[in-house]
């Protein structure tokens, strides 16, 4: 039996189990990926209070030494389902089922797709949603990406350090990121935006070869190259727990800054969870609210 099973183990799962551990808390984490969820994947982390600046693996690293350290138990594999009976939850992976006296969600959010014909098939053959990861692979080449927000912003300045040119083409005809990063883009001579513009096929055999898109005009074109980078947002991924938690209408799971779910005993943090803000700090502050709730409901418990 364990106290607590953490479901994902980015900022908000590991600051989470942090707070249980140092509770006395035994804390098992269920990743179905890689630890740090979205921050991992992030060139730069510059808005963490007293962190000047700091790599977003570097981040995620340090933060699971941090509980690993303290005994958190960490396994690979992919909760499908959460039940619970006579107070005790069920934890169903691909691979085991586990019991807890507590629950906390932190399954954060996948990106969104173009969901064009075969953009499945280019996946790894110059599709990529992630420059970090694969960025490198097209040194001194140029590139697409396509989105506005933080994530398309930071991936553009990272992709301009060692690729000629970033062909940067924008849904709408402004960005949605922070100033910082829309100012440094700005300086950069070797991205070059293509606003309010749509993309409807990519092109090309086993490799992609192109992209065609239509600008504002609603005129079509079609622009070479072997790299598209998608970054147009993420989306949550929890109807495995519908039977817990209630769902709103993009599938966020509803929970106020109490972090507390319809069923006792369960609580989400991070991203997964209906907010106005999704940011490191706040998946954090999440993290703990959750994993000191979780400790308060086991002790409530143990005293009836």
């Amino acid at each position: 039996m364990i106290d607590i099973i953490i479901v994902g183990a980015g900022a908000a799962g590991m600051t989470a189990a942090l707070y249980a551990l140092r509770s006395g808390k035994s804390v098992l984490l269920l990743e179905q990926e890689t630890i740090g969820g979205q921050v991992a994947i992030s060139p730069r982390v510059e808005n963490f209070p007293s962190l000047k600046q700091i790599k977003g693996s570097e981040f995620a690293n340090n933060l699971f030494e941090q509980i690993a350290a303290l005994g958190a138990e960490l396994e690979l594999e992919k909760v499908t389902q959460i039940t619970k009976e006579n107070e005790i939850f069920n934890v169903v992976t691909d691979y085991n089922t586990y019991q807890a006296k507590a629950v906390i969600i932190a399954a954060g959010v996948k990106h969104k797709h173009l969901n064009l014909p075969n953009e499945t098939e280019f996946v790894g053959h110059g599709v990529s949603y992630c420059a970090v990861c694969d960025g490198a692979f097209f040194k001194g080449k140029e590139v697409a990406l396509v989105g506005d927000a933080n994530s398309a912003l930071q991936y553009s300045l990272l992709l301009s350090n060692y690729c000629p040119k970033v062909h940067m083409f924008t849904l709408f005809d402004k960005f949605f990121g922070d100033e910082s990063l829309v100012k440094a883009l700005k300086t950069k001579e070797n991205i070059i935006v293509y606003p309010d513009t749509q993309i409807f096929a990519l092109n090309g055999g086993e490799e992609l070869e192109s992209i065609s898109y239509k600008d504002k005009k609603g005129e079509t074109h079609e622009h070479k190259t072997e790299a598209l980078f998608i970054a147009i947002g993420q989306l949550p991924d929890n109807k495995s727990f519908a039977n817990l938690v209630d769902l709103d209408k993009e599938g966020y799971i509803v929970a106020g800054e109490d972090c507390a779910t319809r069923t006792e005993g369960l609580f989400v943090a991070g991203d997964c969870r209906t907010k106005k803000i999704r940011q490191l700090t706040t998946a954090s502050a999440d993290g703990a609210i959750a994993g000191l709730a979780a400790c308060n409901y086991i002790t409530n418990l143990i005293n009836k």
